[in-house]
């Protein structure tokens, strides 16, 4: 038997009226109450509706803007890919989240061009999915570890090594050199904190850079911004001088 459309929106009353509202969709009664027990346990979020199917995520779109989706991909009368592009194009403003048993390289690529900005594992731990969250309403891409390293991999194979002939790969006009420092960064990895801990700027500091690089790539994620990036030829020779990368 299929689960119901959405779970009481009883949920819509926990929490300050100024709380950060999100939307969860999620078909999968342990997932859902997992996500959704985390949700309600922190007061700066309230929990707008729990769906456990793609109609009853539409209607919940419908009727309001969330502030944070956070959606699973196979949902039994859809895809949570829909979702997304809904969600994207109705509320340019909410943040993406897909929570996923998929890790493999196609869902989250489509993820992403649906208009997703963060990708974990439904095996996360409880105590990091509020972490999640909070990162991407810093305007970061939260990514499970092992998703990004597959990513990174792959953009890698995908550059060619620049050779005497091939022109050296250049920083656009459009970056600041700050900006290209924390891109560099971005693309081997680091966290918004590690990053301002190597550059000697706060993690603030590194979040407005790390929009400002969205916003001049026409990207919306993290892997997105890598991806353009390498697409380009720009990383290659960009790197930022690290004498403990030996």
């Amino acid at each position: 038997m299929l689960p119901g459309p959405a779970l009481p929106a009883a949920a819509d009353t926990l929490g300050p009226a100024s709380a950060i509202r999100v939307l969860l969709v999620e078909d999968e009664p342990h997932t859902r109450e997992r996500f959704s027990a985390a949700v309600q346990a922190d007061r700066r979020y309230r929990l707008t509706a729990a769906c456990a199917d793609m109609a009853s995520a539409l209607q919940q779109l419908a009727l309001q803007a969330p502030d944070v989706l956070l959606t699973d991909l196979g949902l039994p009368d859809g895809s949570g890919l829909e979702v997304i592009r809904v969600c994207a194009r109705s509320h340019p403003a909410c943040d993406i989240m897909v929570i996923s048993m998929f890790g493999d390289e196609a869902h989250v690529l489509s993820s992403i061009e649906a208009g997703a900005t963060g990708y974990i594992l439904k095996s996360s731990e409880d105590h990091e999915i509020i972490t999640h969250i909070d990162a991407l309403r810093a305007g970061g891409s939260p990514i499970t570890p092992s998703i990004a390293r597959q990513l990174l991999r792959r953009f890698r194979v995908a550059v060619p090594v620049p050779t005497d002939s091939a022109p050296q790969a250049t920083w656009p006009d459009a970056l600041t050199e700050r900006e290209a420092e924390v891109l560099a960064l971005v693309a081997r990895g680091y966290r918004h904190a590690e990053i301002g801990q190597r550059l000697f700027i706060s993690p603030h500091t590194v979040v407005a850079h790390v929009k400002n690089i969205y916003q001049k790539l026409a990207v919306k994620s993290r892997s997105a911004a890598v991806y353009e990036a390498q697409r380009r030829n720009w990383l290659p020779s960009a790197w930022p001088a690290d004498a403990s990368d030996g």
